[in-house]
């Protein structure tokens, strides 16, 4: 029980709840029921980008090319969708997604593995040429006619209720595919053979190659799983925004790396959770709509995900530094 208590987990389950505490007293309609559904709503597009990338840092990897991967399988699917008629199920529609994006994903593979490149130019140079791809042979076209089943699935919502104004509010069934990807990659990481490769792979390459993982299948794996997660997200962002922007999502990753360093996940690989991560999303969900409630410009949301990042990573090298000094006492 004390080792809980002493977890970076645990650390960041009191910071949220005290966070929410400091908030509702400031502002009481930060307990609404419609503020804590909207919470949660706004958790998904975040938090299922951050699953993705925290299997890339346990890795050893980085990847910054999510946010056009997904701009680029939304825009594309919606464009297919409308001129084959295929989106009458949105199911189709989030397999198309998902299918872009992961060949995208692979596509970052091949130079990573077999060229050597660093992960971080590899990712950076097909984000800006997916962008420029976009900017010369799309511009600026915004596509509005969205097929109606992913209207309807905007609209989806379980448990309903009707508010004394006549609003209605519900809760968004996309927060039910956040949890369900939390469930299956904390199954991934901690239950199965590739989980342990990819946490080898991250904490000692040469070792978990001699041990007999397969590292080309591991890259290809998590490269391929960050895609597919990113063009999913790109169809739920555009249902619920009501159109598919090929420029939306644009300068996403670095909240994204934020909530996935938050919730402990070790920049240098070998390390991290599903429910670190799922918390450290919260916390910057919970900090973005805390300054819409205080009335605070925006502009300050990016500067306390600056300060958040400078002081995560400074925690984890100073957690690193103690354990060493630590082993060498004993």
């Amino acid at each position: 029980m004390r080792k809980l208590f002493q977890t970076h987990e645990f650390v960041l389950l009191v910071l949220v709840a005290l966070l929410c505490v400091v908030i509702g007293i400031k502002n009481p309609s930060f307990w609404s029921l419609a503020n804590v559904f909207d919470l949660l709503k706004s958790s998904v597009t975040l938090g299922l980008l951050a699953l993705g990338v925290l299997v890339i840092l346990i890795s050893g990897d980085i990847d910054i090319s999510f946010p056009a991967i997904a701009a680029f399988s939304m825009y594309v699917t919606c464009l297919i969708a409308g001129a084959t008629g295929l989106g009458d199920h949105i199911a189709i529609l989030f397999g198309m997604a998902a299918a872009t994006g992961g060949l995208l994903g692979l596509f970052n593979a091949v130079f990573i593995h077999f060229f050597r490149l660093p992960a971080l130019i590899v990712t950076l140079g097909t984000a800006s040429l997916i962008r420029g791809g976009l900017l010369a042979f799309v511009g600026t076209r915004i596509i509005t006619d969205l097929p109606e089943s992913m209207v309807a699935f905007s609209r989806a919502q379980l448990s309903r209720q009707q508010l004394p104004g006549g609003e209605t509010i519900g809760l968004a069934v996309s927060i039910f595919m956040l949890v369900g990807v939390a469930l299956l990659v904390q199954f991934l990481l901690n239950h199965t053979l590739l989980g342990r490769g990819i946490y080898a792979l991250g904490g000692a390459p040469e070792a978990a190659r001699r041990v007999g993982f397969n590292i080309r299948r591991i890259r290809f794996f998590i490269f391929a799983l960050v895609g597919c997660l990113a063009g999913v997200v790109g169809i739920i962002h555009a249902s619920n925004m009501r159109n598919a922007n090929p420029f939306d999502l644009s300068g996403l990753e670095l909240t994204v790396i934020a909530a996935v360093v938050v919730g402990g996940a070790d920049i240098t690989g070998g390390k991290g959770t599903v429910i670190g991560t799922i918390l450290g999303t919260l916390l910057l969900v919970i900090i973005g709509n805390s300054l819409i409630l205080m009335g605070l410009p925006t502009q300050w949301h990016k500067v306390a995900v600056g300060a958040i990042i400078i002081v995560s990573a400074g925690m984890a090298a100073w957690r690193r530094r103690m354990g060493r000094n630590s082993g060498r006492r004993k």
